[in-house]
Formats: structure tokens, sequence, C-alpha cells
């Protein structure tokens, strides 16, 4: 049997910082120190090679518990729809309209920081409602 492993989940982007930052206010994130000899970030990146600046950003679960979602910019826009995203959920536990309540309120918090709502899936009685969402970037993801 094979033992667990991390793992972090990886987003190409335009922009690094911008979506990481979107990311750490939607889960409670936190950006991570900077490398050893650098007192900022900001610092870090003015040492590399202006190709190269700007280039990553990575943002960790304060608990330690969550994956680290690192950012990386790519050349080529967003054209498809993804093949693998998040669940962030707010819904846990909750059926009916307690559910669609939280559901909304996450949806309108998320919205004032740049995600767009897409489809809400009303309850089938096999799976619950959700909410369709993309993140700064046009990723997409849902509220579950």
């Amino acid at each position: 049997m094979a033992s667990v492993k991390q793992f972090q989940v990886t987003f190409d982007c335009a922009d690094p910082e911008r979506v990481a930052r979107f990311w750490c206010e939607v889960l409670g994130y936190v950006v991570p120190p900077p490398p050893p000899g650098f007192a900022s970030w900001d610092e870090f990146n003015k040492s590399l090679p202006p190709e190269d600046q700007g280039s990553a950003f990575a943002c960790v679960d304060p608990e330690g518990v969550g994956p680290r979602l690192f950012f990386q910019r790519v050349p080529e826009g967003k054209v498809v729809k993804n093949r693998v995203h998040l669940d962030v959920r707010v819904g846990t536990g909750l059926r009916g309209d307690e559910r669609l309540k939280a559901l909304e309120a996450e949806c309108v918090r998320l919205e004032a920081l740049g995600a767009k709502r897409g489809q809400l899936l009303i309850a089938d009685g096999v799976n619950e409602s959700c909410q369709n969402m993309q993140d700064v970037e046009g990723n997409e993801f849902c509220l579950d």
C-alpha cells in the first residue's frame, strides 16, 4: 500500500500574485515568509532577472493542514474549462434554504473580491445545492 503524500495545487495564470492573494482571501490562507536573506517577497522578486520577476507566488494554510497553492505565470490565456477544480466547502452539513443562504452569502463576499458568479445548481435529491464560480482569472470553482 502506498503511503499518503503531501501535494500542492498549481494554477497556471497571467498574474500569480493577484490570483494567489484572491485565494488567500477565499480560503483564509496566508503568504509564507520570503526566502532566507530577504525582508519581503518584493525584495526577493527584485533580485530576480527581469523576465522572472512576478512569475510565481504561493499561499499556504496557516494551520498546515490544507495543501500549498502555487501560482505560475504562463504565456497563454485560459481558453477551455478546467479539468480539475476546487470545491470550497461553505455549506457542509446544511440543507435547503439554510444551505442556499450560506452559498449566497459567500458568493456575494467573493464577488466583492473579483470572483464571477456562475450557475446555481439546486439540490436534486442526490446532490446538495452548489454555486459555480470563477476566480479573478476565470478558473472555475464551486461553493459547495
